[in-house]
């Protein structure tokens, strides 16, 4: 069920296609009912069907005129797209701080209520476009909240939404990182050839952007694809490109979700792929600096980091450091719902079962047991 998707979003051919015509949906429609089927479950299967035409077809270049200058019952302006900006900057600092799993359901009951109510509403075409654009990131925020918590499929269908809405409003860089946002997801289940695909399109449609965070972004992304799929020398290439383009990035985020990219994720995300193409000196230096940068005010982030950059440690053979690192990581992960934390658990208790039984060891394996 999960290429299908993919390959309709980019009209590539990846498997022999389906027989039957695709019927057009709404993506408004679709992404309002994927979010009530969301909050309630007993309607999930109902909005399936549905959500899975409207991923079948290229984003409609006329949906947002459609809706344009319509009689609808509340006039929406610019106060309304401003909120929904504010709504999902505020939810993302949570679910970066926590973990998306303290959030989503918040998120999804603000899409389909207020969100809802100001897309059927009465607005000019340009207010309609930014209403598109800044909805379009709300869903991508909860596709990565549902990601978090570990619905893949589920995620994956925002995703989707997220990509056409961009697209339907004309943001290339709204519809890159939602294309970044399937590629990563694509690469974590393994569909390395997808991935690659996914990263390569993002990548393309990120080029001519006046955002060098986003370029490092997207470039980023496309570098870790292509050391999963082995091809090291693009790899090599798109790493260098990345560290460019972040050296000449603003120290302040931005307002989009690409423009929160900062050095810190970078390091984090290079530091990983240089642990892939087997620089394991060059992935720690990179770790180190990500923790370094993004200091203690994401406590999700510096978790991840921690559990990865102890990793490293323990494949260059320094045991003892590498315990001293997931102690800090136990700590910095208390009270954060994210599967990418449960993971990391899973993650350090298998290598700990490999190592001498050590009272530091022994220490771990207990907090890392209470917590299940």
């Amino acid at each position: 069920m999960w290429l299908p998707f993919i390959e309709q979003v980019l009209g590539i051919n990846l498997s022999e296609p389906e027989e039957g015509p695709a019927t057009r949906v709404d993506t408004v429609t679709s992404v309002m009912l994927l979010g009530g089927s969301d909050v309630d479950r007993r309607r999930f299967l109902a909005a399936s069907a549905a959500v899975g035409l409207a991923a079948l077809e290229m984003p409609d270049a006329e949906a947002v005129l459609r809706r344009a200058n319509r009689s609808g019952p509340l006039a929406v302006g610019k106060g309304e797209v401003a909120a929904i900006r504010t709504m999902t900057a505020t939810l993302g600092d949570a679910a970066s701080e926590l973990g998306g799993g303290h959030a989503r359901h918040l998120a999804v009951r603000y899409l389909t209520v207020d969100v809802a109510r100001w897309l059927d509403g009465r607005y000019s075409e340009a207010t309609g476009r930014e209403l598109f654009a800044a909805t379009s990131e709300l869903v991508h925020l909860i596709g990565w909240m549902t990601r978090d918590e570990g619905h893949q499929g589920l995620s994956q269908r925002y995703h989707v939404h997220s990509y056409r809405l961009a697209a339907e409003a004309g943001e290339n860089e709204l519809a890159a990182t939602a294309l970044r946002g399937l590629a990563e997801q694509a690469l974590d289940l393994g569909y390395i050839p997808t991935a690659v695909r996914l990263a390569e399109a993002c990548e393309h449609r990120g080029r001519k952007l006046d955002n060098p965070k986003a370029l490092a972004y997207y470039r980023n992304t496309y570098a870790r694809a292509a050391a999963a799929d082995g091809d090291h020398a693009t790899a090599a290439r798109l790493l260098a490109a990345s560290e460019a383009a972040i050296e000449h990035a603003p120290a302040r985020p931005g307002l989009s979700w690409a423009s929160h990219y900062s050095a810190g994720r970078w390091a984090h995300d290079s530091g990983m792929i240089h642990a892939r193409l087997g620089d394991l000196g060059a992935a720690a230096e990179h770790l180190r600096l990500a923790l370094d940068t993004h200091g203690l005010d994401r406590k999700r982030t510096r978790a991840i980091v921690l559990a990865d950059l102890g990793h490293v440690q323990l494949k260059r053979g320094d045991t003892e450091t590498a315990l001293a690192t997931w102690r800090e990581f136990l700590d910095c992960a208390e009270g954060v719902r994210s599967v990418r934390i449960d993971d990391g658990l899973s993650n350090v208790a298998a290598r700990l079962s490999g190592l001498p039984g050590t009272s530091a060891a022994a220490e771990l394996r207990e907090r890392i047991a209470a917590r299940a």
